[in-house]
């Protein structure tokens, strides 16, 4: 007797196992098929969402999209701070968070312009601000900052609440953040 060929005897001499293994069998490659199957409609549907998403995304780019949403979602103005020299960019940086602080409510403090310095990103302007605001005005000054145009990034924040004022509701934050954007250069 031959260890060799024991699945030779077992399903000849048991007809019932042979029919067990091959249902077996074959309920698992179906099931391995069905998986890959709904593993692609899956995919397929991701696809299609991101497709949808990059079209919205194309549209918001495009100067004159004619859509309702494009026309909504998309603000005018250039992503670079606007200036010929790099004096008349900073002045427009601290021209658009002055705005940007006087439309929450807030009460500009002292601004002052960090021009590029030799060693750094000579095309990066940024602007250290210190202004007074009420808390919930804090977070859309923020989401108004790095959603607007031009495009610019918060890099610093500091946010305190005077002492006296802790107590008692609706007492101002003293708020100083440090804002950049990049300048396009002499056009």
């Amino acid at each position: 007797m031959s260890w060799a060929n024991w699945p030779h005897r077992i399903f000849v001499s048991s007809p019932a196992a042979a029919a067990a293994l091959y249902a077996v069998s074959l309920l698992a490659l179906i099931w391995f098929g069905a998986a890959a199957v709904l593993d692609l409609l899956a995919k397929r549907d991701q696809l299609n969402d991101v497709t949808t998403q990059l079209a919205q995304f194309a549209e918001r780019k495009r100067p004159g999209g004619t859509t309702a949403v494009s026309v909504a979602a998309a603000p005018g103005g250039s992503v670079f701070v606007e200036g010929r020299t790099v004096t008349i960019a900073g002045a427009a940086l601290v021209q658009r968070l002055t705005e940007a602080i006087t439309k929450v409510g807030g009460n500009v403090l002292s601004t002052q312009v960090d021009l590029p310095a030799a060693r750094t990103n000579a095309n990066m302007i940024s602007v250290v601000a210190s202004c007074e605001l009420e808390q919930p005005a804090l977070q859309q000054l923020l989401y108004d900052i790095e959603a607007g145009f031009p495009f610019l990034f918060v890099d610093q924040l500091h946010v305190q609440q005077p002492l006296a004022t802790a107590a008692s509701e609706g007492a101002r934050l003293r708020v100083q953040l440090t804002i950049s954007g990049q300048w396009r250069g002499r056009t």
